[in-house]
């Protein structure tokens, strides 16, 4: 089953506190530049029309041996132990592809190659925000879709995260019609539009939700990281 959404600004909850912290501010207060440059995007933001969300439930799913990867319509996705771990008492799998849209992407591109790299890195970081709202929303839709079920959801994973190589993206595509919302991917396995998420939910009556555990994450840079 592929499903595709379209969404409005208005319809997103956007995460503040990781939208603060993506800004640098998550404890002390956001200068007041910055509060009239978020009051800018977000008016900008009621405008957009290629916000968009899709998922693919697959139920032809195996785990490997290794415990380290699984297969899902017989095309393996290494996604490394850590993973493999907290996915494998599902029984399917739900594929998504969420994107901010091409028009905040090259906005956000634009101004920091140009006039106001300020401004620029706000509309950065306010595309990332919207592409994380838009997967809160694909994976709450699934998890509501479960219920009736009796089934659950795991957290979503992606590739490049927890040791899941990134080329495995184009196996993920792949699964899809060309493009799902409007999403490309590069050679190197990199979407285009840039503000855009993609990866893997699992679904089963035995998996669990769990607060994310930064820990168990290579990216050591990421700014939304928050290690005890």
């Amino acid at each position: 089953m592929k499903v595709e959404f379209t969404y409005q600004y208005e319809e997103l909850v956007i995460d503040m506190d990781r939208l603060r912290k993506g800004l640098g501010y998550s404890e002390e207060p956001i200068p007041e530049l910055f509060i009239d440059y978020l009051e800018k995007v977000k008016e900008d933001c009621r405008e957009l029309n290629d916000i968009c969300g899709a998922f693919y439930i697959c139920q032809d799913l195996q785990f490997a041996a290794n415990k380290r990867s699984f297969f899902a319509g017989g095309t393996e996705f290494k996604v490394g132990r850590t993973i493999a771990q907290k996915l494998r008492k599902a029984d399917k799998m739900a594929f998504f592809v969420c994107t901010a849209g091409k028009t905040i992407s090259e906005k956000a591109s634009s101004l920091l190659k140009g006039e106001d790299p300020v401004l620029g890195y706000v509309y950065d970081i306010m595309g990332s925000a919207i592409a994380e709202a838009v997967a809160d929303e694909v994976q709450h839709h699934i998890e509501q879709q479960m219920l009736p079920l009796g089934a659950k959801v795991t957290n979503r994973y992606s590739p490049g995260y927890c040791h899941w190589n990134v080329s495995d993206q184009h196996k993920l595509f792949s699964l899809f019609d060309e493009n799902p919302c409007g999403v490309s991917l590069t050679e190197s396995a990199l979407m285009n539009p840039v503000k855009s998420v993609s990866g893997v939910i699992g679904i089963g009556r035995n998996v669990e939700f769990q607060d994310y555990q930064c820990s168990l994450c290579a990216m050591k840079d990421c700014v939304y990281r928050s290690d005890e």
